[in-house]
């Protein structure tokens, strides 16, 4: 019986989210082994977005997370994680919520990104007024261009300042390489070498002005095998402990294995060589070109050639076989926003589905 297919999958609805959890442990325990301990790991969560899943990464030790919202943080925190970092600058009414989640839980450290002067401030000001300390890493641009202070003659400034006051408590930098994503990995590998060259450099500088050597968070899943092997930096991974296809070609040297998957139904055959499934926009992640979605495992020989909200269309070679009511599983090519778009998830343990969990993350807020 092929290790995907659930005994009882006549009792699940679909479309519906899979996870495996013998898997997830599974590749938790090679993602800590590939950092050497579970103490260099920040997990990325908003891949898996569960309360339950950041339990099992405790259970093995790690207790450091990151995430990108405040809910995320929020899950993170019922969960048993004692430091937190959001991934974003913060501005506007998230400061004020941030400050809210810290007051809850006021044994984890929440902190957050920093990379401009003028937010800085307002950070700084915000949380003395409330009597708090503004828990912060200094998000540094190598290349990327998405957020983070460029490496150039102003970032010591920024620096010099957060380290400073009285209200910030500067951890670290933080370094993301998310555009160095090349399939070979030696040729990744020395792509990420030499974007760091210049972030030595300046962890250099910050030596040499006497200041306490930082924290240095650096990379995603698609650098965690590169970063990995600098002895001295934490590694963020996320999409490590679900994987997906999208990944799972791309990055070779990773040995990870599927642990969540969508289950679909044929649910008409319009005409000879065609059927459709209840796998639309709304089940599978679609930011892709319609031939990077999703990749079924029982299934050969086909094409997904069309998608609407609630519908997926399917070109398929041995039509004939294929009945109304058949149950289809699928890899996600990309499954973190693929996750997000459900309410909860069937969990698979012994290739039978006894209990849900809650995709608590994916929700804009929860009490803070």
């Amino acid at each position: 019986m092929p290790w995907y297919k659930v005994h009882n999958e006549n009792e699940l609805d679909s479309p519906s989210l899979l996870i495996y959890k013998e898997r997830v442990r599974e590749n938790i325990l090679k993602m800590i082994a590939i950092a050497g301990s579970a103490e260099r790991l920040f997990t990325h969560v908003k891949t898996n977005k569960m309360p339950e899943i950041v339990k099992m990464m405790i259970e093995q030790g790690i207790t450091k997370f990151k995430c990108a919202t405040i809910a995320e943080a929020e899950i993170t925190a019922m969960a048993g994680g004692k430091f937190v970092l959001i991934a974003h600058q913060l501005v506007g009414p998230k400061i004020e919520r941030l400050i809210q989640l810290s007051k809850m839980y006021p044994d984890v450290t929440f902190a957050s990104l920093i990379d401009s002067l003028d937010n800085a401030r307002v950070h700084n000001q915000v949380f003395g007024a409330n009597g708090l300390v503004s828990h912060v890493f200094l998000d540094v641009n190598s290349g990327m261009d998405r957020s983070g202070h460029p490496l150039d003659e102003h970032i010591m400034d920024l620096y010099r300042y957060l380290s400073s006051q009285a209200d910030i408590k500067l951890h670290g930098l933080h370094v993301y390489d998310g555009h160095i994503r090349s399939d070979d990995f030696e040729e990744r590998k020395h792509e990420i070498d030499e974007g760091f060259v210049d972030v030595k450099h300046f962890l250099e500088a910050i030596e040499n002005e006497g200041w306490p050597k930082p924290m240095v968070i650096a990379g995603g899943t698609p650098a965690f095998t590169s970063h990995a092997l600098r002895s001295e930096t934490y590694c963020s991974p996320g999409t490590c402990v679900l994987w997906d296809w999208g990944y799972g070609d791309k990055l070779s040297e990773q040995p990870f294995e599927y642990a969540a998957l969508v289950l679909t139904r044929v649910i008409s055959k319009p005409q000879k060589g065609i059927i459709t499934i209840d796998m639309g926009h709304k089940a599978v992640s679609a930011e892709n070109p319609i031939d990077k979605r999703i990749r079924f495992l029982n299934l050969s020989d086909y094409e997904l050639i069309g998608q609407s909200e609630e519908h997926g269309v399917l070109k398929v070679k041995d039509w004939d076989a294929l009945k109304v009511g058949d149950v289809l599983y699928g890899v996600p090519y990309h499954v973190c926003p693929t996750v997000n778009l459900y309410d909860e998830a069937y969990v698979v343990e012994n290739q039978s589905v006894e209990q849900v969990w809650q995709v608590l993350g994916r929700r804009r807020k929860i009490n803070v």
